[in-house]
């Protein structure tokens, strides 16, 4: 993982290739050229998945040795399944003290006949490993006890049950583009495998997804060793290389033989379940951090993101200033604007929406599947949580004395804020993960958040005074110091409606005595709000405003004047059709 959002986050974003050449038992003299993709596993990045597989002749599913197959296991195993691909089972971490890998390996192997495996892939290899001690093992326990001291028998899996390639290097050439690479000085990079005969440098015709052929040059060809490129005269068939010189090359672009150019299949990917406004940050404080503030520049930057995303969509809003930006998830949707925040990008976001389908006349909403491990101690609030959601709980199970795994089934829009509440419900020792599932229909309201908010109605620094006085009133966002806005969403009230605050109240200077003036005055803590969770605390009529050093939420309407005239006229509009 190089990006610096995956080093924090501890996930992998985007798939990445390597090449190692194997020279162990099994292998031929002069050993194998081994092509290993990793993947992303979170379903939010799904499209990564879906067209890399293309790529792969076999898979490795890593499975830890305590928590056993995940949802997002079951997304991307299914998704490999259906390209074809059998598993090599690698269960890790197996000398964690409370690992259980057979019980770990009979839940592979039955998630294997729920996706309706055939036989070949339920006679599946299974390899012990220890990630972080550097070893891997065909039993467990090891022989004698002795722990290995290399993970070489992961690599003889590999060989002995991965078929090799059996695409024709004499056919006319076919390679099919995968991934885009950029670089200052070559531009556009195409990184594909070649399905059919040789690619070398010159001619080629390049056929576009809508079927227009467009006739280019390859200047230069790499292929993999390591984790670096080198220099290549010529990729033959089933092997994996990076295509410099093409022109407008783009995801599921066929690089053809320009005497006979016949395409293949191109990358089917999924279609998006949830979606976000976009829109320029037109708050007070616009254009102060920011470098890209402007309509134009956030409409080039999602249209270079559609190039590389395949499973994001961009629409026009309703203004020339806003964009619908839909995506798996709001994982992957917060990924993208974090990125645009570390670029010096300037914008404002608006509440996720889930897509709803029209199936057969009926209207569906997708549904996930919610997997918790939570203390006992918490179980009950947990339960109660999902529950009010419209969560059905589908297994409920221990894992040791102190674990209950809890699985359920949940519509997309019921997982907004629910991440931040079972955390707090569990003193933060809950663990979340889920995955799409399918669509059904629409199973009713679902509660919103139970508190208002309090609103600035001045523009001026937060004062440690203001802060004494508004202690009472809720949990604040903001700290003396602060720069807020008229509009503003400050913090949290104690009740469930909205109240316009001053935060930037001065204490004035009086020639009166008073007992204790000399008192310190200790202040609570502000919540500080992470991107994501702004995301998931705000309401329909609320925006997160991203600025390359802050996040702020605010109204969509700032003067409180125009804000209670708007909510009035929605509610005569309410009654009228009422």
């Amino acid at each position: 993982d190089s990006m610096d959002l995956e080093r924090e986050k501890g996930i992998t974003i985007l798939a990445k290739n390597t090449t190692v050449r194997y020279a162990g038992e099994g292998a031929p003299d002069g050993g194998v050229l081994i092509n290993i993709i990793d993947t992303p596993g979170h379903a939010d990045f799904g499209g990564e998945v879906e067209r890399v597989l293309r790529m792969a002749d076999g898979c490795l599913l890593v499975v830890d040795s305590y928590d056993g197959p995940m949802p997002q296991t079951k997304f991307v195993l299914g998704k490999a399944l259906e390209a074809g691909l059998k598993p090599v089972v690698i269960i890790n971490k197996v000398d964690r003290p409370d690992g259980r890998p057979e019980a770990v390996l009979n839940e592979v192997f039955d998630l294997l006949v729920e996706l309706g495996a055939d036989d070949h892939a339920l006679d599946f290899p299974c390899v012990y490993a220890s990630g972080r001690d550097g070893w891997a093992s065909d039993t467990w326990p090891t022989k004698d006890g002795v722990k290995p001291t290399n993970v070489l028998p992961i690599f003889d899996a590999i060989i002995k049950h991965v078929p090799a390639p059996k695409d024709d290097p004499d056919s006319p050439l076919q390679a099919l583009i995968t991934t885009l690479d950029y670089n200052d000085y070559v531009g556009r990079i195409g990184i594909g495998r070649v399905f059919a005969g040789t690619i070398r440098p010159g001619p080629v015709a390049v056929i576009k997804r809508d079927g227009k052929v467009v006739m280019t040059r390859v200047l230069k060809l790499q292929q993999f060793a390591g984790l670096k490129r080198v220099d290549s005269t010529g990729v033959s068939a089933g092997d994996l290389c990076a295509i410099i010189g093409l022109e407008s090359v783009d995801i599921g672009d066929t690089v053809a033989d320009p005497a006979n150019p016949v395409a293949l299949p191109p990358v089917r990917v999924d279609e998006p379940t949830m979606t976000m406004l976009f829109k320029i940050n037109d708050s007070p404080f616009a254009g102060e951090d920011g470098t890209y503030v402007t309509s134009r520049q956030i409409r080039e930057r999602l249209d270079k993101e559609l190039q590389t995303n395949v499973a994001m969509r961009v629409e026009s809003g309703k203004t020339a200033d806003e964009f619908l930006v839909s995506g798996r998830g709001v994982l992957s949707l917060g990924i993208l604007i974090e990125n645009m925040r570390r670029e010096g990008f300037e914008l404002s976001v608006g509440k996720p929406e889930v897509i709803i389908k029209e199936i057969d006349g009926v209207m569906h909403e997708p549904v996930e599947e919610l997997v918790v491990d939570v203390p006992n101690a918490s179980l009950g609030a947990v339960m109660e949580l999902v529950g009010s959601r419209k969560g059905e709980m589908k297994k409920m199970e221990p894992r040791g004395d102190t674990v209950t795994h809890l699985l359920f089934e949940i519509p997309s829009r019921s997982l907004i804020g629910l991440r931040g509440r079972v955390l707090t419900a569990t003193q933060g020792q809950a663990i979340m993960n889920h995955s799409f599932l399918r669509f059904a229909p629409v199973a009713g309201e679902v509660p919103h958040r139970q508190a208002g908010v309090l609103i600035s109605i001045e523009t001026n620094p937060v004062t440690t005074h203001a802060c004494e006085l508004l202690s009472d009133r809720g949990m604040l966002f903001v700290e003396p110091g602060d720069k807020v806005y008229m509009g503003q969403v400050v913090g949290e009230h104690n009740r469930d409606n909205d109240l316009t605050v001053n935060c930037t109240r001065l204490k004035h200077l009086t020639n009166m005595r008073m007992a204790n003036k000399e008192q310190t005055v200790v202040l609570k803590a502000a919540r500080k709000m992470s991107l994501e969770a702004a995301i998931e605390y705000i309401e329909d009529d609320e925006l997160v405003e991203i600025t390359p050093k802050t996040i702020r939420m605010r109204k969509k309407i700032l003067d409180e004047s125009m804000r209670k005239r708007a909510e009035r006229q929605a509610r005569d509009r309410l009654e009228a059709e009422v």
